[in-house]
């Protein structure tokens, strides 16, 4: 009776056994806690202004032949328009946040300094939210416009995100480091027009 007993509850324990380590592996998965321990840098470049070959010489009205081309222009570098500090939300964060106008007419968001936790599925967002301090703001950035600028390409150090032509920037006023996966900001910085 009692081999019938265990003979019957081992399919029962096999199961079970099945059952948690399908949850665990979908935990890890989920929840992927390495990255908690583990951090990814980058360094990208400050945007750089690609020299275009010189203009040909345009005839002069002056006798003498043609005019020489004029010099390029000193500030052919980027141009800052709007400048922000990052906060804290579901994890520590800091650094700050730049839109550069581009003499091509691009523009690039720089996060200089970035300092935060690693997590699943994290992504630069510019948003039309309000940054608000404290465990109001963590969740804000989803409930109006938004535009993601790509997955956060590390959780440290220096990046740059190109915005979408045609981007508004009067109607975007923030910048979130959103985790996709859970819909929480780990940071964000309100942008101010420079």
């Amino acid at each position: 009776m009692a081999e019938r007993r265990r003979a019957a509850s081992r399919p029962l324990v096999i199961g079970v056994l099945a059952v948690a380590l399908a949850a665990a592996g979908f935990g890890l998965y989920w929840f992927q806690p390495w990255k908690l321990w583990t951090d990814d840098t980058v360094r990208d470049a400050l945007p750089e202004v690609t020299a275009s070959a010189p203009a040909a010489p345009v005839p002069s009205e002056a006798p003498g032949g043609p005019a020489a081309s004029p010099p390029p222009s000193a500030d052919a570098g980027p141009r800052t328009l709007a400048t922000g500090e990052m906060i804290s939300h579901e994890h520590p964060t800091t650094g700050t946040v730049r839109v550069l106008a581009l003499p091509d007419g691009s523009q690039v968001l720089r996060i200089e300094g970035l300092d935060t936790d690693n997590g699943p599925d994290l992504h630069v967002w510019l948003t039309d939210a309000p940054v608000i301090d404290g465990e109001d703001g963590w969740q804000v950035f989803d409930d109006g416009a938004y535009v993601s600028l790509g997955k956060l390409k590390g959780n440290k150090g220096d990046q740059n995100y190109a915005l979408p032509a045609g981007t508004d920037l009067s109607r975007y006023t923030s910048v979130s480091i959103w985790c996709d996966r859970f819909n929480v900001s780990f940071g964000a910085a309100e942008l101010k027009k420079v």
